[in-house]
C-alpha cells in the first residue's frame, strides 16, 4: 500500500483496506519460512505435501481421471507443497498437467524453481476447461479480504478504516441485510464478519468442478458459522501484530467459514465431506507411518520429524485450528481422510 493511500484518512470499508495491504504485502516480498513472517504447514515438513499427493493420486485413480486430471493449486507459496505432492504422486504412477493460481510476481519466480513445469493463473478465469480439475487450497481463503458488520445502537453497521492513526468505526448506512438471519438479533458490540472474496472463488471453483468433475480440498484455521467474532488478525516477524499499522508490511488473515464454503459448494450441486480438524485428516493419511519411514532412514533426524509431526497434528498446535474440507463432484467417490 502506497504512502498516500495509507495516509489517507477518509473512511474505507476493511475489506479494501485488507485487499490493498495484501495486494502490497505479497507483490514485494516472499512472506514464508524463517527469515519471513509466518510459515506454512508444507514449510514444516515434507510428510504434509507427501500425504496430500498421495491423497490427490488415491482419489484421480479410483474416480478413473488418471492423466486426465489437472492438480491446480490456489496461492501455492513457494511451491514446496506441490514439489512435494507432486514426487509422491509419481512414486504413485501419475504425473498430471500442473496450474498455479498466483498473482505475486516475487512468489511466481520462487516457485519457478520448485515446480518449473508449472503453468501460471492471474485468477480462475484461465484454467483449463477440458478436464476435471483437483483443486489444493492450502493457507489460502484466510488471506481474501473480509467485511465486518458491527451491531451499534443504530442498528447493524459496517466497520470502516479511517483516521489518524488509523482506527476501525462504524459506518452510517444500514447493512441488517448482510447479517445472517441467526445473528441479526446479536448483542450491542457483537461482530459478524462476511467473505465475499471467498464466497466468489468458491462459487466459481464449485461451478467449474461441477461441469468439469473434480474436487476442492481446503486447508486453514477457521470456524463452522454462522458466528459472532472479530477474527482479524496480522502476523509479522512470526509474532501477532496491529493489523491497521503499517498496512502493506504484515500479513492480515482472518478466520474461514467453512460451512458457508460447503454450503455454496452444495448449492452447486457439489458434495461435501464432513469437514474435520488438520490433525485427525493427516492422521487418517498415514502421518504417523510416514514419520516412521523417515526414522527408518534418517535416524538422526529423529527428533526433528517428531516436531514436525506435532506441530502439524497435536491439538495444542496446529491439529484442530486447522480445518480441512473437502467437496467433489457428484459422481466422484468420498476422498481418502473423511468419515
Amino acid at each position: 500500500m502506497s504512502p498516500e493511500a495509507a495516509g489517507d484518512d477518509r473512511p474505507r470499508s476493511l475489506h479494501d483496506y485488507m485487499a490493498a495491504a495484501n495486494a502490497a504485502y505479497y507483490g514485494s516480498r516472499d512472506p514464508l519460512g524463517t527469515q519471513g513472517d509466518f510459515i506454512t504447514a508444507p514449510e514444516i515438513s515434507q510428510m504434509f505435501g507427501e500425504l496430500l499427493g498421495l491423497w490427490f493420486a488415491d482419489l484421480a485413480l479410483r474416480a478413473d481421471a488418471g492423466e486426465a486430471v489437472a492438480y491446480v493449486e490456489l496461492g501455492p507459496g513457494r511451491g514446496t507443497l506441490a514439489a512435494d505432492a507432486l514426487r509422491a504422486m509419481a512414486k504413485a504412477g501419475l504425473t498430471p498437467p500442473v496450474h498455479f493460481v498466483e498473482t505475486s510476481p516475487v512468489l511466481r519466480e520462487t516457485q519457478r524453481k520448485a515446480v518449473p513445469q508449472a503453468v501460471w493463473h492471474g485468477d480462475l478465469s484461465s484454467l483449463p476447461t477440458d478436464r476435471p480439475l483437483i483443486v489444493i487450497a492450502n493457507e489460502f481463503f484466510d488471506a481474501l479480504p473480509i467485511r465486518q458488520y458491527e451491531r451499534t445502537a443504530h442498528g447493524w453497521r459496517e466497520r470502516m478504516v479511517a483516521g489518524t492513526p488509523l482506527r476501525l468505526v462504524p459506518g452510517e448506512a444500514d447493512c441488517t441485510d448482510a447479517i445472517p438471519i441467526q445473528l441479526a438479533d446479536a448483542p450491542l458490540g457483537a461482530i459478524v464478519e462476511r467473505n465475499p472474496a471467498s464466497e466468489g472463488v468458491m462459487a466459481a471453483l464449485s461451478a467449474r468442478i461441477a461441469t468439469q468433475g473434480g474436487a476442492l480440498l481446503v486447508l486453514d484455521y477457521g470456524y463452522e458459522g454462522p458466528a459472532t467474532g472479530d477474527t482479524l488478525q496480522a502476523m509479522k516477524d512470526h509474532r501477532y501484530a496491529d493489523p491497521l499499522a503499517e498496512p502493506g508490511t504484515c500479513d492480515l488473515t482472518a478466520h474461514v467459514d467453512f460451512a458457508m464454503l460447503a454450503a455454496i459448494a452444495r448449492a452447486n450441486g457439489l458434495r461435501p465431506a464432513p469437514c474435520v480438524g488438520q490433525g485427525a485428516f493427516l492422521t487418517g493419511l498415514g502421518i504417523d507411518a510416514r514419520a516412521a519411514a523417515l526414522v527408518r532412514t534418517n535416524p538422526e533426524r529423529a527428533d526433528e520429524v517428531a516436531q514436525a509431526r506435532a506441530r502439524l497434528v497435536a491439538p495444542e498446535a496446529m491439529g484442530t485450528l486447522f480445518k480441512v474440507l473437502a467437496v467433489r463432484h457428484a459422481d466422484w467417490p468420498q476422498p481418502a481422510g473423511f468419515a
